[in-house]
């Protein structure tokens, strides 16, 4: 197996971060981790058995698409699947390794990796996975397509297919858009200035709401129990979070479908912000149709 990445890779990503051209995630996930706890791993593992209609992975083999955190990679050792997690960002990178250290010392089924899912050589060089995963990254790459063309290329056949990606708002994305680079662009002593009116936008109507109903912070402090995600980390890595591309579900059904997966699972962000999710079912009928469609069961 492949077990390194280029070694322009980092020197690349620090050059985007320096020319404002990418935001730095994995010094938001690095932050994230001091707030990590039991509840929140919890929260991710059962998000991974809605999503994958499982009991546990055990037997099957995980890539996690740009890892961020390392809590669904996490999230995936602990259900029992044999993990490879990889991230463009060398920050982000020594945060999955840090939760390896944390949690599975030393785990010769858990591989932490520094790669680009945009090198499709070096990709395919890792193998086939049970599951692919990739929550909210491939949008980032500044390839979107692209980079979804290469996840996909190491599916197993009658393998799973996770993926996040945000929602096209036509307009709104637009202008999410220019935000998002304005503030990667910006001097860290002036982001504040982007930052603040945002968090207004997402999250004061809710915060107002929540006090006049005399529970004041109720929707901020009960927001990990999604994927076990912070609601502040999560601000940041929306308002920095650029390179930025967007896809519409029927986009996303029609890519699949031509490519030979099939949908399992279809849960959208109701047209307004946030990450449209799929789960599909590679069927490359060259080789189902004869050994039937393993998948994963309970």
């Amino acid at each position: 197996m492949t077990t390194e990445s280029p070694s322009t890779s980092t020197n690349a990503h620090a050059r985007e971060i320096v020319a404002g051209e990418r935001f730095a995630f994995g010094a938001n996930w690095t932050a994230f981790l001091s707030r990590l706890n039991d509840e929140r791993i919890a929260v991710a593992e059962q998000a991974l058995r809605d999503m994958l209609g499982v009991r546990d992975l055990i037997g099957r083999t995980f890539l996690d698409v740009g890892s961020g955190s390392g809590l669904s990679s996490l999230a995936a050792r602990r259900l029992g699947a044999s993990v490879v997690s990889f991230d463009y960002d060398p920050q982000s990178v020594a945060c999955t390794e840090e939760l390896r250290r944390r949690y599975f010392p030393e785990d010769p089924t858990w591989q932490v990796l520094q790669g680009s899912v945009l090198d499709r050589a070096w990709l395919t060089g890792l193998g086939i996975f049970d599951v692919v995963y990739s929550w909210g990254v491939l949008h980032h790459t500044g390839s979107m397509w692209q980079a979804m063309d290469h996840t996909a290329a190491v599916v197993k056949p009658g393998g799973r297919l996770f993926l996040a990606l945000y929602n096209d708002q036509g307009i709104r994305s637009r202008i999410w858009h220019r935000i998002k680079r304005t503030y990667c662009a910006c001097p860290r002593f002036l982001r504040w200035l982007v930052i603040v009116p945002c968090f207004v936008r997402l999250w004061g109507p809710r915060l107002i709401i929540d006090t006049l109903t005399g529970n004041p912070l109720r929707t901020w402090r009960g927001y990990g129990r999604n994927r076990g995600m912070s609601a502040w980390h999560d601000v940041v890595d929306w308002v920095g979070g650029y390179p930025f591309e967007v896809a519409s579900p029927k986009e996303l059904v029609r890519w699949a479908r031509e490519r030979s997966f099939d949908l399992d699972v279809q849960v959208t962000a109701g047209g307004g912000l946030g990450c449209n999710q799929f789960v599909w079912t590679y069927t490359d009928r060259s080789i189902t149709s004869a050994l039937g469609t393993p998948g994963i069961s309970d």
